[in-house]
């Protein structure tokens, strides 16, 4: 007998929502999802499946049922799209309506509007989200802050570019023929669904940043989204650009078959910094002390792997006629002290110097005041060019064993370094919990990205009973007791602040036996929409 099919709308009604959810494009999404839903979790599955293996012993490698595709020197990636061949400087945020004005009125060549790690995934938020990019290409966009200051759009407008929510996540607010809809496809459809034709009119087109990829598979996965969705609307093949971020350990392993998978809809390959570190720290978490990383501030861009990483992004990239777009600086200046602002600046001058040097196209940030800094950077490195796609960087030569020289990263673990990942991992969680997922602490911008590297980090460090520098080693009893000092201080502070739920969460995500392999999943369904109903599939 075959399944109902049926679709339906759980989440909350808002203001304008049926404009986004309509029956059309609520169908289409569903259309999507139930082509592809199979062969998605097929693939999370694979995911498990190559951690089991890594667990036991086994390195990441490159391919071999994929060498071909790596020593074929002919092959190429589609050429830049309207509005993509300038990258030099990005900015990145979440849609909400004020960051939506300012992230186009930066003077930024692309916005990175963010549905993933810098957005708390609530209902809201998605959907709103989704609004502010109608409003933004229909120009009737404004906003008016608390303190009177209205905002509105410039002449000279960012490039959107959308980052849809991960592989791994569903959003429970839709349902099709009973299952949590892909939060990816989610995402996806809304916004091709309503904007493409839009960006289309406009001159540009829809664009993506895709997260979170493990795989060539998952990389084809999405090609093949795209060519349903192009099909499914009557838009040309190819139209569609989307630039795959490299923040996981093994998708640094098939950077070749990524773009080669996407090549007639590829934009290039980005270095997601944050993401990248923690899935190195994720996937050898049980491999021993060889692979345990000192404190977070100390694993910089300049350390072994992540220097021979970056090196090979560059030149796969080149080599394919496909962007290379550096990490981000997420540093975020003080109105108040001069001197901090001066220290960071120079860091991240020092940072964009060498990602240019290196071949990089262009870099991101996460502040409209960062965007002149970086500019100028890659204004004299570029000059009147438009990238640098012209420089192959022959040079490099990266090996298996250089993506995996983990132990040769200097630095230490310390008391003050458990500390303050437990202090960034309360103060993000308090302000995600509440629906913010860019949060700024101690003039860094925090996502979700770096959340998980503080919390990944005191599970690996507690499980491998981590010495400290300072004396003692990492163990329950030291976080517990640190983590109730930065609860309380956070709580005397603010007795409204909501701590006591992030502490929860935290204690989940970093003190649990099993490493939980996102914060976000336990997150999102135990906090921010609460446990399946126990009549639903799972």
């Amino acid at each position: 007998m075959m399944a109902q099919r049926t679709i339906e709308i759980t989440g909350p009604s808002g203001d304008r929502y049926d404009e986004i959810l309509t029956p059309d494009a609520v169908e289409f999404v569903a259309g999507l999802h139930r082509e592809f839903a199979g062969r998605r979790h097929d693939l999370l599955v694979a995911r498990c499946e190559r951690q089991q293996q890594i667990s036991a012993g086994a390195d990441p490698s490159f391919l071999a049922e994929t060498a071909g595709i790596r020593a074929d020197e002919t092959w190429r990636v589609a050429p830049p799209a309207p509005g993509l061949l300038d990258r030099r400087v990005e900015i990145t945020g979440p849609t909400d309506r004020k960051m939506t004005i300012n992230a186009l009125n930066s003077g930024a060549q692309v916005w990175l509007a963010d549905f993933e790690d810098a957005n708390s995934p609530t209902w809201a938020n998605m959907i709103e989200g989704q609004l502010n990019l109608i409003d933004a290409l229909g120009r009737r966009i404004d906003f008016t802050s608390a303190d009177g200051k209205d905002y509105r759009l410039g002449e000279d407008l960012a490039t959107i570019v959308v980052r849809p929510r991960g592989w791994h996540l569903t959003d429970r607010n839709l349902r099709v023929d009973g299952h949590p809809v892909s939060a990816s496809l989610l995402d996806f459809g809304l916004y091709f669904f309503h904007c493409a034709r839009r960006q289309l009119d406009r001159g540009s087109g829809p664009y993506f940043y895709l997260p979170k990829l493990e795989s060539h598979l998952e990389a084809r996965l999405w090609n093949d989204v795209f060519v349903a969705a192009q099909r499914e609307l009557g838009i040309a093949r190819g139209t569609i650009r989307a630039t795959v971020l490299i923040e996981t350990i093994m998708a640094a392993f098939c950077m070749d078959e990524i773009l080669y998978e996407l090549k007639e809809h590829c934009g290039g390959l980005n270095a997601g910094r944050w993401d990248y570190i923690f899935s190195v720290i994720k996937k050898f978490r049980d491999r021993g002390s060889q692979f345990v990383l000192p404190n977070r501030a100390d694993v910089n861009m300049t350390v072994p792997f992540m220097r021979a990483y970056t090196e090979l992004l560059v030149s796969t990239c080149h080599r394919r006629g496909a962007h290379a777009i550096g990490g981000m600086s997420a540093f975020i200046p003080s109105r108040r002290d001069a001197d901090v602002n001066a220290r960071a600046l120079e860091a991240v001058r020092a940072d964009k110097e060498r990602e240019a040097g290196d071949g990089f196209d262009g870099s991101w940030v996460a502040h409209p005041d960062l965007v002149p800094v970086v500019r100028e950077v890659f204004d004299a490195v570029l000059g009147s060019a438009p990238n640098q796609l012209s420089r192959q960087r022959a040079d490099v030569a990266v090996s298996e064993s250089d993506l995996l020289d983990i132990a040769s990263t200097p630095g230490s673990v310390t008391s003050d370094g458990v500390r303050t990942n437990i202090r960034i991992g309360l103060e993000y969680l308090r302000a995600w919990l509440a629906g913010n997922g860019a949060v700024a602490i101690n003039n860094l911008m925090e996502d979700a990205a770096t959340a998980e590297i503080s919390r990944s980090q005191v599970w690996q460090w507690i499980h491998n009973r981590t010495p400290l520098a300072d004396g003692g080693v990492v163990d329950r009893e030291l976080v517990t007791r640190l983590l109730t000092e930065e609860e309380n201080a956070i709580a005397a502070a603010d007795a409204d602040s909501g701590v006591h739920r992030a502490r929860q969460l935290f204690e989940e995500v970093a003190l649990a036996e099993e490493f939980p392999v996102f914060l976000t999943l336990p997150g999102y369904a135990s906090y921010l929409t609460g446990p399946e109903p126990a009549s639903a599939p799972r």
